[in-house]
């Protein structure tokens, strides 16, 4: 027997996730780089996280530098030419089809978020080089098998890729096993493909953070889950560990001692999957 309730179709979905009312944290991400694509919601939880830990926007910024760093790093060094990129959010400078286009510009690069803020603007993040390839998936990192299936439209499984984990893992609760959802994403992918991983720290400027998350956690969209450098190093098993290993996110291969001295409350690390 049919049920007469109506049935949603896609755009009503990403309609109901669209409430401008809760902040969301890639408009609130946004609202720290100094954006424009954010609400008056989104600009209160900003300012209640910079009141809550002052130096915010420092460490906002040291994470977009460690993932520009990161990517320089894979494609000059590495020979990596193809990029998973979950949780990218809006568009902000030195986005990862940037700068890996730069160097090589036939590099090929799958965003993926479900903001549909975010998707919104994803016309701006595919505007990639003419040899090269950019592609927009609307999927939450809890369904992996989901982004892998779409990210292979745009990617060559059979080539190394490096799946980008940039500051989204602390929204998956310990309940949803994002260590299962990193081994299923690394697992798809061949030897020589890389992850690159920024996590916000439950030591780094502990008393600070943890009132970081609690005021952040209080109406957003989705909740902060604070974890330890163990714990963050945890992610990165049965790969090899890139040097300096698992380090504050200022402090990974940083160009200059301004860089390096950056207050940043993230750990990050690359680490290579061995044949």
């Amino acid at each position: 027997m049919g049920s007469d309730r109506p049935q949603e179709s896609p755009n009503q979905d990403k309609l109901a996730r669209f409430n401008t009312d809760v902040p969301h944290p890639a408009r609130v991400y946004d609202a720290w780089l100094g954006g424009k694509d954010n609400f008056a919601a989104d600009r209160a939880a900003a300012e209640r996280g910079l009141q809550a830990f002052p130096s915010t926007v420092k460490s906002v910024r040291a994470n977009r530098a460690f993932l520009a760093r990161t990517v320089e790093y894979l494609v000059s060094e590495a020979g990596i030419h193809q990029f998973l990129d979950i949780g990218t959010g809006l568009p902000s400078a030195n986005n990862t089809h940037e700068v890996a286009q730069a160097i090589v510009p036939e590099a090929r690069i799958a965003y993926v978020d479900n903001d549909p803020i975010v998707l919104a603007h994803a016309a701006a993040l595919l505007r990639g080089t003419a040899s090269g390839e950019t592609d927009y998936i609307d999927a939450d990192l809890r369904e992996p098998d989901k982004i892998l299936q779409a990210a292979s439209h745009t990617l060559d499984f059979t080539q190394p890729v490096a799946v980008m984990l940039v500051a989204v893992l602390h929204f998956i609760p310990d309940s949803a096993d994002p260590y299962r959802i990193v081994d299923t994403l690394m697992a798809a992918v061949p030897p020589g493909s890389h992850l690159v991983l920024s996590h916000t720290a439950k030591d780094i400027f502990p008393e600070e953070m943890a009132r970081f998350a609690q005021t952040m956690n209080k109406d957003s969209a989705e909740a902060v889950n604070l974890r330890d450098r163990d714990q963050i190093t945890r992610f990165f098993h049965n790969l090899e560990l890139i040097e300096p290993g698992v380090v504050e996110v200022a402090k990974w291969r940083p160009r200059s001692e301004l860089e390096a001295s950056a207050p940043a409350a993230l750990w990050g690390g690359v680490a290579r999957k061995p044949a």
